[in-house]
């Protein structure tokens, strides 16, 4: 996969961001990649080169993970804040974006959008902050100590269970490329976003962002097996809500990582929803 590190400072706060499709991708429209919680911008890491050659890709590690970093409180506001004004030094302001967010991502990008006029097409997959029941398969299992002690068996056994309960279905999904992303992006998380994708906000930040942005078209996916919520149910709020979605889509068989389990069509969903279709 072949993309491009740009690094933007925010006063004290740099971001690192990965950029792909500069020269074949629609550069008038960008399409912004948001990462989940305890991930990376390789949350992406199977959507970035198909949809590069579309459209010019940016996919920034969040404040607080990978290689970013935190913001300058431990606050959804902060990141947010943060976030949207590296993007606007990278585009300029008024240049028309398309964001895509996964899980706590999905959250995050509602909120920008909410702030930032110029959002062109907004995509949530799996996203956080909805409010309603989750549906865990089983507790998960605490990785540090064996990541302490460089238990490198006993840390992919633990990563590996954790990935099943609460990120992919199959255990056919957790491949080396699973494990490896995973595991790296659980060691270098210094955002907890959790508390906040718990304690809701999704469907008021998206009623802002139609506000904001009323020309913005809304779009939603899930895999049929989202550990975080039941999909229906939020589909349903969100409508009751009186938001208006061009397009909804639930994967069959697939868990939450639902753009890595069922990237190809994770990946046409992103293009006809951008496209308008």
């Amino acid at each position: 996969m072949n993309t491009q590190r740009l690094v933007t400072a925010v006063g004290s706060t740099q971001i690192v961001w990965r950029s792909a499709g500069a020269s074949s991708g629609d550069a008038s429209r960008p399409l912004v990649l948001l990462h989940g919680g305890h991930g990376s911008w390789q949350h992406w890491a199977r959507n970035i080169a198909p949809l590069s050659s579309h459209y010019r890709v940016l996919v920034p590690n969040l404040p607080g993970y990978g290689d970013s970093d935190p913001p300058p409180e431990p606050t959804m506001l902060s990141l947010v804040n943060s976030t949207r004004t590296a993007l606007d030094q990278l585009l300029g302001a008024d240049t028309p974006v398309c964001l895509a967010g996964f899980s706590f991502g999905g959250l995050v990008a509602a909120h920008i959008a909410a702030q930032r006029p110029h959002v062109t097409h907004l995509a949530l997959l799996g996203p956080a902050g909805h409010g309603r029941a989750r549906r865990p398969k089983g507790a998960l299992q605490d990785w540090r100590d064996a990541a302490r002690d460089q238990d490198a068996v006993a840390l992919a056994r633990t990563m590996r269970h954790n990935l099943l309960m609460h990120m992919l279905e199959h255990a056919s999904s957790v491949d080396e490329q699973a494990l490896e992303l995973h595991t790296a992006a659980c060691i270098h998380t210094r955002f907890h976003s959790k508390k906040i994708s718990l304690a809701g906000g999704l469907l008021a930040a998206l009623t802002t962002a139609q506000q904001t942005n009323p020309a913005m078209l809304l779009s939603a996916m899930w895999g049929e097996h989202d550990a975080t919520c039941t999909p229906h149910t939020v589909l349903q709020a969100m409508r009751a809500a009186g938001l208006s979605l061009q397009r909804s889509m639930v994967v069959p068989d697939a868990g939450h990582w639902v753009q890595y389990e069922a990237s190809d069509a994770a990946t046409a969903f992103l293009l006809h929803a951008i496209a308008g279709g």
